[in-house]
């Protein structure tokens, strides 16, 4: 190469090495190490007794039987931010996770403390659910990995997982290894600690399993949301809300919160005159006298839906009956509520129906009078607090139910077994019952008060 030649590309060498350095170094700057790699400097362990040490770089935590929780929490507290960190874990005994804006209460539990709040998931075990969100001591999970099963593989046990936690205005969303998770639209914390786990653990031949923590760092300014590029269930707590996210995705309120917009009564031309009454957000069919579809009657959307997502909020009163139907033809022409497939929505402890049936075939969230609903009791909130419904209808005719973001049950419409549990039921003497192409959603007034919202739907192709 000529001398000239070199001068020229040593320039030009140079050129870039000025221009880009400037950039690199405001990027680098924006991310602040939270862990200096030798000391606990800014860091304390609250509730628990779990012990932890650093070694070579690594925070670690050992489990420690018969005591609380432990969490190693910031002493600094934060508003927006994105927080990263590198967690590793040795057992499947040892679950842990990542406190987001999280609180402390030293005072509760006889001085012992209380950390709660919002905590995104490390989930070793076989349900798989790391990277969801649960509300530690206060309203449980928020975010189960049933709601988006494709990120259940995204957690390596025994490896390295780079958490990525985005705390941005009132969302949340999650990310391990890249892989899109959890996202959450909640506005009931908006600062707080950032905390690591060690669970708490009973058996005592499980003492001193490992749980690692590396790498945590924050960024609090120039915070720019990242977008999630799949198709991924949100959950939104905002009443009657929809994200600009969710509308990409062609999720539709059914209910608007301020008018009975798209809904009529059932084998009526008008939306009911009197019982169905809409205030400060909500849709309630008022107590009757506990008959069914008798006095206010059933209320349906005008559109038809044939391959569907839909998701509502409901709140019942103590021994309150109701339920949401899809598939529903009004062809039908019979007395009582109209016919279709039904969410069941129940007080099972109170009203007599959850003992009718067969084995527990009409208890809450089951396929009235077809399949039970499988539901463990801390997945169901109590009588006057508001549970989730949702029911998916795939356009292959798989249909799913779930409640509180946890499935309960799926079924193939049409198929044989399905055809076997319809000639079994009350639902024998209809034709073809719930295998129409398309229908209405319907909710159902049974007589009792129950309230409706945050009713939001997206067709499926």
């Amino acid at each position: 190469m000529k001398k000239s030649s070199i001068s020229i590309f040593s320039c030009i060498l140079s050129f870039l090495i000025l221009s880009c350095s400037p950039a690199e170094k405001t990027e680098v700057s924006e991310w602040r190490a939270l862990f200096d790699g030798k000391t606990l400097t800014g860091w304390k362990a609250v509730m628990g007794e779990a012990p932890f040490e650093i070694k070579d770089g690594v925070i670690i935590g050992y489990a420690k039987a018969n005591t609380l929780n432990t969490f190693l929490i910031t002493d600094e507290v934060f508003g927006d931010y994105i927080f990263e960190v590198d967690l590793k874990i040795e057992d499947l005994t040892s679950n842990s996770g990542v406190m987001v804006r999280g609180q402390f209460d030293p005072a509760a539990r006889d001085g012992k403390g209380l950390v709660f709040g919002y905590q995104i998931e490390a989930d070793p075990t076989e349900r798989a659910w790391s990277g969801g969100l649960y509300d530690e001591a206060r309203r449980g999970w928020l975010y189960p990995l049933d709601l988006n099963p494709k990120a259940k593989s995204a957690f390596k046990m025994g490896e390295w997982n780079t958490y990525r936690i985005e705390a941005i205005g009132n969302e949340i969303k999650s990310w391990i290894n890249g892989q899109e998770v959890a996202y959450v639209v909640d506005d009931v914390d908006a600062k707080g600690f950032i905390g690591l786990q060690v669970h708490s653990i009973q058996n005592p031949e499980d003492e001193g399993k490992m749980t690692y923590f590396r790498n945590a760092r924050v960024k609090t300014e120039n915070l720019e949301p990242t977008p999630f590029e799949g198709d991924v269930f949100v959950t939104n707590t905002k009443l009657n809300d929809l994200t600009e996210y969710e509308k990409s995705k062609g999720w539709k309120l059914l209910f608007d919160g301020q008018s009975s917009e798209g809904w009529f009564g059932a084998y009526k031309e008008t939306f009911p005159e009197k019982g169905w009454i809409i205030k400060e957000g909500i849709l309630s069919v008022q107590a009757s006298d506990g008959s069914e579809s008798t006095s206010y009657g059933d209320i349906v959307t005008k559109e038809k839906y044939k391959a569907f997502d839909l998701t509502f909020d409901f709140k019942l009163t103590e021994g309150a009956n109701s339920g949401v139907k899809y598939f529903v033809t009004l062809s039908e022409k019979n007395q009582g509520s109209a016919i279709g497939l039904e969410y069941q929505v129940l007080d099972d402890e109170k009203h007599p129906d959850a003992k009718m049936g067969f084995e527990g075939n009409r208890t809450l969230a089951s396929l009235y009078d077809l399949i039970k609903a499988n539901k463990q009791p801390r997945f169901v909130k109590p009588i006057g607090q508001w549970n989730t419904g949702r029911v998916v209808v795939y356009p292959d005719n798989k249909v799913e139910h779930y409640l509180n973001g946890v499935k309960v049950l799926e079924f193939q419409r049409g198929s044989q077994e399905y055809r076997d549990l319809v000639a079994k039921s009350k639902y024998s003497v209809w034709e073809n019952f719930g295998e129409a192409e398309e229908g209405h959603i319907l909710l159902q007034d049974h007589g009792d008060a129950v309230s409706y919202k945050n009713i939001k739907i997206k067709t499926l192709k």
